[in-house]
């Protein structure tokens, strides 16, 4: 690398003028000095050359030479006078001269030391030089290296985003799939499923006021079907005394409501869920919305026939391993509208034995006409064959208050089962419980 950058020996500095002046000066010194001591000596030549002819001619004339001896000698004198001082000025301009001559040397190492200064400012200037030049690369390897890394980075993100596009896609797929498979089910009558999340499980259980020392019973079914009565009856109490739940000819429930049991001895809490028909909801997504996965056993109670609704009842209880009951209610109007159909009057005077005859009839028609409805209903829905309990609510009553009333066909039967499975269940969340705290 030339210029600044020479590795070569640097170069004795220029003379200035003055240096030139001065050494010419001191040259012309000395030129004059060797001219006047060749000049000297030239005479001195001459005198002695002189000196021999008159020393010729003092023997020819002596007097003459004793007279010229006189100003021979004094010429002499003058010539060694003459002589030392042409040597003194030749010494002089001798001295003149290597004075001149150190001085110049003296400038030049002056010019030399700077040049030498110079050339270590140059060297320290390179060599910084390349130290920044060795630090930007260092540098820019680093950034080479950051810039390689960004891109991985930045073509793994990509190769992350294209993949998680895929996936998304597949999903988007597999939802439309989804979709059209659930609208072909719809269309076919067979209803989607829909999982609550933990969030709405926890949503649930703190509407109906859960609590682990409880059994919570829930009476779901359509509207009318005579809900509420059943749960006075459960409870022990007649449709119009304290605290017994609203009945009426028309669905009187329209939210859910929360009974706890008068007696002390059964732990327990019934819930009246409002009857689907007065819901603005289809009836696979009843279930659900009323929340029903959070109860620990639901009685689906039906008047006149069996339902969508409660085989989606039925349907989602499987799923949730929720213990069902089958409840179909006003068993003793059914009857006596049974009796009516095969002539019964009560106007007319027909014996005791003809009435208990006729009873017996129309009881047993709605008991295997009620049956074999629900295990054809079962059938058709591919649905496990289930026992179904036919009460009335003035022998269910009777039971709860431990009387003995004459006309029960399945009271003393559901609430011995009720009963035994909260028993079941208890003990079994009993066990679970201490199994948990062991560990």
């Amino acid at each position: 690398m030339g210029g600044l950058f020479s590795r070569s020996r640097p170069e004795a500095p220029s003379p200035s003028l003055a240096d030139i002046k001065a050494r010419q000066d001191a040259e012309a010194a000395a030129a004059q000095a060797r001219q006047d001591a060749q000049d000297a000596r030239a005479q001195i030549a001459e005198l002695i050359r002189s000196n021999q002819e008159s020393q010729q001619k003092s023997m020819e004339a002596q007097q003459a030479a004793l007279q010229a001896a006189a100003a021979s000698q004094d010429q002499a004198h003058k010539e060694m006078m003459a002589m030392v001082h042409a040597e003194r000025a030749a010494n002089e301009a001798r001295l003149v001269a290597e004075a001149a001559a150190r001085t110049s040397g003296e400038e030049a190492k002056q010019r030399a030391a700077e040049a030498e200064e110079a050339r270590k400012r140059t060297a320290a200037v390179q060599e910084q030089a390349q130290r920044d030049a060795q630090a930007a690369q260092e540098q820019a390897m680093k950034l080479q290296e950051a810039a390689n890394e960004e891109k991985r980075k930045a073509t793994a993100a990509q190769e992350a985003a294209n993949a998680s596009k895929k996936v998304a896609e597949e999903e988007v797929r597999v939802a439309n799939v989804a979709k059209e498979e659930a609208e072909r089910k719809l269309k076919e009558g067979i209803q989607p499923v829909v999982t609550p999340t933990p969030e709405e499980v926890s949503a649930a259980k703190r509407r109906v006021q859960y609590r682990e020392d409880l059994f919570h019973f829930a009476v779901a079914g359509v509207a009318g079907g005579g809900k509420s009565s059943l749960i006075n009856a459960f409870r022990g109490l007649r449709n119009k005394d304290v605290g017994s739940a609203a009945t009426g000819v028309t669905e009187t429930t329209l939210a859910m409501a929360r009974y706890a049991s008068p007696n002390a001895e059964y732990p327990y809490a019934w819930y009246d869920i409002p009857g689907a028909g007065t819901l603005k909801i289809p009836d696979w997504q009843y279930f659900n919305a009323q929340g029903l996965y959070v109860f620990d056993c639901i009685i689906v109670l039906f008047d006149n026939r069996f339902t969508m609704t409660d085989i989606a009842i039925l349907t989602n209880c499987r799923r949730f391993k929720i213990p069902t009951y089958i409840v179909r209610s006003k068993a003793d109007q059914h009857i006596r509208n049974i009796m009516k159909d095969m002539g019964y009057d009560s106007d007319d005077d027909e014996s005791e034995d003809q009435k208990k005859k006729l009873y017996q009839a129309a009881r047993q028609q709605f008991i295997q006409q009620t049956r074999q409805s629900v295990k054809d209903n079962l059938e058709n829905a591919n649905m496990p064959d289930q026992r179904v309990y036919i009460v009335s609510n003035e022998p269910m009553l009777g039971v709860v208050k431990e009387k003995r009333p004459k006309k029960v066909i399945d009271e003393i039967e559901l609430l011995n089962d009720l009963i035994g499975e909260a028993q079941t269940r208890r003990a079994r969340r009993d066990a679970e419980g201490a199994a948990t705290k062991e560990k």
